[in-house]
């Protein structure tokens, strides 16, 4: 049976906003990554985007609490160059998701990385030839989850076996997940970019014995349809009962969704979950889910990032709206 879920509240306010400290020179906000909740507290990583071009200069930070409601601005993991002529493809850095690698004893960062050039009528060349780099950090164990982390390898990337769907945009998002009789599978998106207007994004699955890989697409499956329209971000729980379950951006939709699987290898079409907008009166825009955190009393803890319209006009397009990326949370809980 799938797993369906329902909002049972929202907090008011966000966690992170424009005048957090730590974000004073974050440009136009968060967006994307997810958050993990160890021992010693929450951790967030997350993507600021931090100047203009927007959407291009940005960092991949490290945040951590002690309670998930007040944050502090641990470091900046990786920059990136902003070059905007398609020359560097390190010029623009997203969604950076941590995991504990226990062959290696060390945690895992994985990251988007893409080159970036100018839009045209035809094309979106904004971030385009998006590959998925892997990054190990220096310091053993658990503990070192705040870094620092050096590069390691290459885990996926566009190129001769690429499947059909995917476009000009290669690898937009990549989260891993460890199956139950061994292996691993992970979630990867990409989208048709060069062809406007955009009409479809995204995601497939990819196959590897370890978290290291050698990761090879599951083209006779792929694209995994939790959501007809558009589909960005999968980020992946397995809940106490073995289902897993993936929260997932769904933008065009005004929410996100959630898809369920039983096994983590076929996955049931997702479901929108709808909020009351006036739980939320300074959201303009909802963006991405980072993560479903279970509680003791049986409800979910969701963060998410979304646009704060407060004094600023934000327009339908999300993309071109000056609106700051803010951290929220709402809780959730499980229907059947």
């Amino acid at each position: 049976m799938s797993a369906r879920f329902a909002f049972v509240s929202a907090h008011p306010e966000p966690l992170l906003h424009r005048a957090s400290p730590g974000a004073e020179d974050n440009r136009f906000g968060f967006e994307g990554g997810t958050l993990l909740r160890l021992d010693d507290g929450y951790h967030l990583f997350t993507t600021e985007m931090i100047g203009e071009p927007k959407w291009i200069p940005t960092r991949l930070a490290h945040w951590r609490s002690d309670d998930g409601l007040r944050f502090t601005r641990v470091s900046t993991l990786f920059s990136s160059s902003a070059r905007f002529d398609g020359s560097d493809p390190r010029a623009s850095l997203w969604s950076p998701m941590p995991f504990f690698n226990a062959a290696e004893d060390r945690w895992n960062l994985t990251y988007v990385c893409y080159k970036c050039a100018p839009n045209t009528p035809e094309v979106h060349w904004l971030h385009h030839h998006g590959y998925i780099q892997r990054a190990r950090s220096l310091a053993p164990g658990r503990a070192g989850i705040g870094g620092p982390y050096e590069d390691a390898d290459v885990l996926l990337r566009p190129g001769p076996d690429s499947d059909p769907w995917e476009g000009l945009q290669g690898v937009d998002s990549f989260f891993a997940y460890p199956l139950e009789d061994g292996g691993w599978r992970a979630f990867y998106g990409s989208c048709h970019t060069q062809k406007r207007p955009i009409q479809w994004w995204g995601v497939g699955l990819a196959a590897a014995p370890a978290l290291a890989g050698p990761w090879t697409r599951c083209s006779a499956q792929n694209p995994v349809l939790l959501d007809p329209k558009f589909t960005e971000n999968p980020v992946v729980t397995r809940l106490a009962d073995g289902t897993y379950v993936a929260v997932y951006d769904s933008t065009l939709h005004g929410t996100f969704g959630i898809a369920s699987s039983r096994d983590g290898i076929n996955w049931d079409r997702g479901e929108l979950i709808d909020y009351p907008r006036d739980t939320f009166p300074w959201l303009s825009v909802m963006r991405t889910p980072l993560c479903l955190l279970p509680e003791p009393d049986g409800s979910f803890l969701l963060y998410f990032t979304a646009y704060d319209e407060r004094g600023d006009v934000a327009p339908e397009d999300c993309f071109d709206s000056p609106s700051f990326g803010v951290i929220g949370r709402m809780r959730l809980r499980r229907t059947r």
